[in-house]
C-alpha cells in the first residue's frame, strides 16, 4: 500500500516506520551499561543520549567531585548503568544505592550493576558492608586490586561495589570491589599504554628485586623490569648495589609487549640509557699520562680490569703491575674491589678500550736512581737469585745490580760469597750505573774498614778511573 502526497511523491508505510524507528537502538534493559554524550545538564538532573529515542536521566548529586562541583560539559561522553525503566523514562546511574529491597539487589547482582555499600567494620577474613540497608560480606582479597596491608583503613569508608552472591533471599550476600577496580583500572593503563611510546623517559618506583633485575612501577599497578645488565653501565653483581625497593628513579622504555589483559603487558626498561653512553665522553675526559683511582673490578690470566668512571674500564697488564718485582699471578696483586692509583697509558675509543698502569702510578724506582747511589759506594743488599754468570742482588724493591762470577771469584773471602743462598744479606761494593738500561754492575766490599770507603766514595770528587785505581792501592795496602 502506498499514499499519495501533493507533491506527487509517495512512500510504502513500511519505510515510514523505518525512518521513524531508525536510530532508537535495541530495547535497553536494566543492567546494561551505556556510554553517552551530555545532551542538557539541569538543576539537579543531566540528560544523556542513550542511543535510542527517549534520552536517560542521572541525579546530578551523584556525579559531583570531592570538591561539589560537576566536573563535566554538554558533550561529555559519560558511562553508566541503566537502574530503571518507566514507561518514556529511563534511570541512569553509577551504582544502585539508597534505600532500595531485595529486587534491586536482585536486579542489580543479576545484570552486574555496581550497588554502593558502607564499610561498617572488620569480621573474621573480610569486611561488614551495609548495601541499601542490608548487611553483606566483602573478603579481604576482593578489597583492592592488591594484598591489603592496612585493612583498618577501609573501615567508614563508602564505595561501590558489584554483587558477586545473592542468595537465600537477599540474606547471604558477598560483594567485590576489586573487579571494579580492576575495569576501571583496565580503561586507565589503556589509556597510559596508548600515549607509552619505545624511547620514552619517565619517572617510576622501584617495587621489587629479583636475581636478574628490578621491577619499577610506571603506572599505578603497571609495572616494567630493568635486566640487571640495564641498570648500570658499570658491572653490577647484585641489583641491591644499585637500587632499593621504593626508590624513585627515571627509566627509558626499551619495549612493549602487549597482553590480552593490559595490566599484564611486559615492558623492557633500562636505567642506564637514560644517562648515555659514558664512552661517548671518553675521550675528552681521560687523558694519557693522567693518574687516577679505579676500582678492581675482575682479575685475569694477562692483567686486571679496573673500573675508573661508571661504565668504563680499562685494562692494566700483568707487565704494568710493578717495577720493583716480577708478577707471575695477577691474584697475587690485586682482589675485586682493591682502590687502586693507575696511570693512562693509551685510549682507543673506536674499539672501548683503555690501557692502564700501576707501576707507572707508583713510579719508577730507576727515575732518580743517580741520586740515591754513586760508583765506590758501599751498601748492604740482599741475594735474590744465583746464575752461573754471576748472582742478583736486590738493593731495595725495584733495584737490582748484577755481581759477576768473575768479581766473587776475586774477593779475598769468595768461598763464603759462594755459599750465600736466596735471602742471605752481603755487602756490595757499586762499581758501574747504567740509568738508562736499568742496569747496576756490583762488587764485593770484602772487609774493608768503613773509613777507607769514606775516602772513595764522591763520584763527584773522583773520576771513575782515578776511583778505581786508588781502590785497588787500598786493597793492596790491606794485603800488606
Amino acid at each position: 500500500m502506498s499514499k499519495e502526497f501533493k507533491n506527487g511523491e509517495s512512500e510504502d508505510f513500511a519505510e515510514l516506520f523505518e525512518s521513524f524507528t531508525s536510530g532508537m537502538g535495541e530495547r535497553l534493559r536494566v543492567g546494561d551499561r551505556i556510554t553517552g554524550p551530555i545532551i542538557a545538564i539541569g538543576k539537579d538532573s543531566v540528560f544523556v543520549d542513550t542511543g535510542t529515542k527517549i534520552d536517560g536521566i542521572v541525579d546530578s548529586a551523584e556525579l559531583l567531585d570531592e570538591n561539589g562541583k560537576l566536573p563535566y560539559n554538554l558533550g561529555d561522553n559519560l558511562e553508566l548503568y541503566v537502574v530503571s525503566l518507566r514507561g518514556d523514562e529511563v534511570r541512569l546511574s553509577k551504582a544502585v544505592s539508597g534505600a532500595g529491597g531485595t529486587r534491586a539487589l536482585s536486579e542489580a547482582y543479576e545484570n552486574a550493576i555496581p550497588v554502593e555499600g558502607k564499610v561498617k567494620g572488620q569480621v573474621k577474613g573480610g569486611f561488614h558492608v551495609e548495601v541499601m540497608q542490608k548487611r553483606s560480606f566483602c573478603p579481604v582479597s576482593q578489597m583492592e586490586m592488591r594484598f591489603t596491608e592496612k585493612p583498618e583503613v577501609h573501615v567508614g569508608k563508602t564505595y561501590h561495589f558489584l554483587i558477586t552472591q545473592f542468595e537465600e533471599g537477599g540474606r547471604n550476600i558477598v560483594l567485590s570491589r576489586r573487579e571494579l577496580l580492576r575495569k576501571e583500572h583496565e580503561k586507565e593503563v589503556k589509556k597510559f599504554l596508548e600515549t607509552l611510546k619505545v624511547g620514552s623517559d619517565i619517572q617510576g618506583k622501584v617495587t621489587r628485586l629479583t636475581p636478574y633485575g628490578a621491577f619499577v612501577e610506571i603506572f599505578p599497578n603497571l609495572e616494567g623490569m630493568i635486566h640487571i645488565s640495564e641498570l648500570s653501565w658499570s658491572r653490577v653483581e647484585k641489583p641491591g648495589d644499585v637500587v632499593q625497593v621504593d626508590d624513585p628513579v627515571m627509566v627509558r622504555v626499551m619495549g612493549i609487549d602487549h597482553a590480552e589483559k593490559l595490566d599484564q603487558s611486559r615492558i623492557s626498561l633500562s636505567m642506564k640509557l637514560v644517562t648515555g653512553d659514558p664512552w661517548l665522553q671518553a675521550g675528552e675526559k681521560f687523558q694519557i699520562g693522567e693518574k687516577l683511582k679505579g676500582k678492581v673490578i675482575r682479575c685475569t690470566k694477562f692483567g686486571a680490569f679496573v673500573e675508573i668512571a661508571p661504565g668504563i674500564e680499562g685494562l692494566v697488564h700483568i707487565s704494568e703491575m710493578s717495577y720493583t718485582k716480577r708478577v707471575i699471578r695477577t691474584e697475587d696483586e690485586l682482589t675485586p674491589g682493591d682502590l687502586i692509583l693507575v696511570v693512562v697509558k693509551e685510549v682507543d675509543l673506536p674499539r672501548k678500550r683503555i690501557s692502564l698502569s700501576i707501576k707507572d702510578a707508583e713510579g719508577d724506582p730507576w727515575n732518580d736512581i743517580e741520586e740515591k747511589y754513586h760508583v765506590g759506594q758501599r751498601t748492604e743488599g740482599t741475594l735474590e737469585k744465583k746464575e752461573k754468570f754471576g748472582f742478583f742482588i736486590a738493593l731495595e724493591p725495584g733495584i737490582t745490580g748484577l755481581l759477576p762470577v768473575s768479581k766473587i771469584k776475586a774477593a779475598q773471602k769468595a768461598s763464603s760469597v759462594e755459599k750465600l743462598k736466596p735471602g742471605d744479606p752481603i755487602t756490595i761494593l757499586i762499581e758501574e750505573i747504567q740509568p738508562m738500561e736499568r742496569r747496576m754492575t756490583l762488587g764485593v766490599a770484602d772487609s774493608m774498614e768503613e773509613d777507607d770507603w769514606k775516602k772513595f766514595s764522591k763520584k763527584e770528587d773522583y773520576p771513575s778511573t782515578v776511583l778505581g785505581e786508588k781502590l785497588k792501592k787500598a786493597m793492596e795496602n790491606k794485603r800488606k
